[in-house]
């Protein structure tokens, strides 16, 4: 799938399947309500309208079916009939699936997308996911044709209008979001180590208009970023601290995303054993996603302040790495004695989140990372584990998740019972717990959040996504439409308003989601 052009479209035109290979997807009701005529100019003259509605009657969707329409040139699949409470009501890793599996071949390929307008932005976000663009293959690179994908989408239900131009480059924009972030944690480190992620970040600021500040090296040491320069003091390429800043007129409060960018994790020198290490490219999912969306973001139009805080370091072995027992003073003051140097990532974010607060006087402030192993076992392979200050916050994170396909589930926050797993002799902390049975994936965000302190006034999110930021060797781009959906009540985009879970109309649509739910049988 790689090497592909992805581009959405009003109406894809009309093209016989031996011209242009086509996929049309939906869910079984839905694609029952898809009109002929809407669809003939993509399948006839091979496949008529009896051949049509024999192949929805033959599919038998458990939880996904699918049925060639004309030879490998044609085919139908259907999603789940219904999907439980904790999933998206757009199905949108199933839709991620069949787009994988059941594309036809070809040059020049088309995919009808039946859905209701509500589901539009998760399923744009799930087809682009099965289009990665990382590929060193030497086929790939002899390939002189460039592939295209034109993708439709058929709206079925109540707002049943063709999607507007306004539409079409939201959905656009953050595809290409989702693209980019899912690129840069493919990519190896001997290709994506700090200097190239650096560049990313230049590209992105270039793009938008924003000249990056970049801290780095000796200069973090110095200003007393200690997380950061000790994780990443050992290679080859010196760790950083790079900020992204959207400072429109008329902002309200201020919003910082905080990414962990460790473009490799050896393990330091607590290091990783050889089925464990490799993959570990992956540990820059937090800050890839983040980029991905503040470009997408910025692109819709975004009304309040937005930091993009990028944490880069390779955690590395040489003879200047941190060891166990060190003690390192963080950019928050206190110090943290080491016992883990695998236990890296929350170490630079707690720099980057107290210097959202210090330095960028954030109201709201959001880590994201691919933090723990334990987060899989929390919350599984394909729900962020999200762990707040605030409750309503922790509400609307899930349905942040379930509108955008970007699935969450809260973890438990509870410091007074569980951030003792870091009592120290020597420091003020330890980095890592004492018991490993006792909600590591809880305890490794308390350690974030206590250097913002836990009596901080503001909203901390954190977010962890180790397990959703790949599926198998693939990465999935995951988080950025997670953060265009949570943050969309600040958008400028009217798509991105209604994704959102904490506009003013906020209880209105969810309650609307709920009765559209139980309409469409979700338990």
């Amino acid at each position: 799938m790689a090497n592909v052009t992805l581009e959405f479209k009003a109406s894809a035109g009309d093209s016989e399947p031996q011209n242009r290979p086509v996929l049309i997807i939906g869910q079984h009701a839905t694609l029952q309500q898809v009109n002929w005529n809407q669809i003939k100019g993509k399948l006839q003259p091979v496949v008529t309208k009896e051949i049509w509605q024999a192949a929805l009657s033959a599919l038998n969707p458990n939880p996904t079916d699918s049925c060639p329409l004309y030879l490998n040139h044609a085919a139908v699949a259907a999603l789940p009939s219904h999907v439980s409470r904790h999933n998206s009501p757009s199905s949108a890793h199933f839709v991620s699936r069949l787009v994988r599996s059941c594309l036809p071949g070809g040059s020049s390929r088309c995919i009808v997308m039946a859905c209701e307008r509500s589901d539009v932005f998760a399923s744009s976000c799930a087809i682009a996911r099965a289009f990665p663009i990382f590929t060193r293959r030497s086929s790939s690179s002899r390939r002189v044709e460039k592939k295209h994908v034109t993708v439709e989408f058929v709206i079925v239900g109540q707002e049943s209008s063709a999607l507007d131009a306004a539409e079409l480059e939201c959905i656009t924009n953050a595809a290409d979001g989702v693209r980019l972030a899912a690129r840069i944690v493919d990519t190896p480190c001997n290709e994506m180590n700090t200097d190239h992620f650096l560049d990313e970040i230049r590209a992105v600021g270039t793009e938008l208009g924003i000249t990056p500040v970049i801290i780095r090296g000796e200069e973090l040491n110095q200003k007393g970023f200690g997380g950061i320069y000790g994780v990443g003091k050992a290679a080859e390429h010196p760790p950083a601290l790079a900020i992204l800043s959207h400072k429109p007129d008329g902002a309200t409060q201020t919003i910082a995303w905080v990414g962990k960018g460790i473009v490799y994790d050896t393990g330091g020198l607590s290091i990783k054993g050889k089925t464990t290490m490799p993959g570990m490219k992956r540990d820059c999912g937090g800050a890839a996603a983040i980029l991905g969306a503040f470009r997408a973001t910025v692109k819709q139009g975004f009304k309040d302040n937005l930091h993009a805080v990028f944490c880069l370091a390779e955690n590395s072995v040489g003879p200047t790495a941190t060891r166990p027992d060190d003690i390192h003073t963080l950019y928050s003051g206190k110090t943290v004695e080491i016992n883990n140097t695998d236990a890296e990532g929350r170490l630079v974010l707690a720099d980057g989140v107290v210097y959202s607060s210090k330095d960028l006087s954030a109201d709201i402030i959001l880590d994201m990372a691919t933090l723990t192993g334990a987060q899989g076992i929390a919350t599984g392979k394909h729900h962020a584990a999200v762990m707040t200050n605030n409750e309503q916050w922790e509400v609307a994170c899930v349905r942040a998740g379930r509108s955008s396909g970007d699935l969450a589930h809260p973890l438990v926050y509870c410091p007074e019972l569980h951030f003792s797993e870091f009592t120290s002799a020597m420091a003020d902390m330890k980095n890592s717990v004492a018991d490993r049975e006792n909600a590591q994936s809880s305890c490794a965000g308390l350690f974030i959040g206590s250097h913002l302190g836990f009596d901080w006034p503001g909203i901390w999110v954190h977010v962890d996504i180790a397990s959703p930021v790949h599926a198998g060797e693939r990465a999935t781009g995951f988080g950025v439409a997670l953060l265009m959906a949570l943050f969309g009540q600040a958008s400028e985009d009217s798509m991105l308003n209604k994704v959102s879970p904490l506009g003013a109309d906020a209880i209105l649509r969810e309650d609307q989601m709920e009765r559209d739910c139980k309409r469409r049988r979700l338990v």
